[in-house]
């Protein structure tokens, strides 16, 4: 596992666990949910709200791309 991959994962950790506590209290409070819906739902929206990192070889070297549902296309990332 190369530098950017390990970067890549983390950001993605990062991210999802971010998204994944935010929505799990949002969905706590804000529907009738209970029980394991409610992070089992958090678990769902945040993997598809998500964005998501891959480091890829290129010509010039290893680069690190992100893709996110917010943002059109792909954006190189330092």
């Amino acid at each position: 596992m190369s530098k950017l991959q390990l970067r890549a994962f983390l950001y993605q950790l990062a991210a999802f666990a971010v998204l994944f506590i935010a929505f799990r209290f949002l969905i706590d409070a804000y529907t009738g949910l209970t029980g394991i819906w409610i992070p089992l739902t958090a678990f769902i929206v945040g993997t598809i709200v998500g964005p998501k990192f891959q480091a890829v070889r290129t010509k010039d070297g290893e680069k690190l791309f992100m893709k996110w549902l917010f943002i059109k296309g792909i954006k190189e990332i330092g």
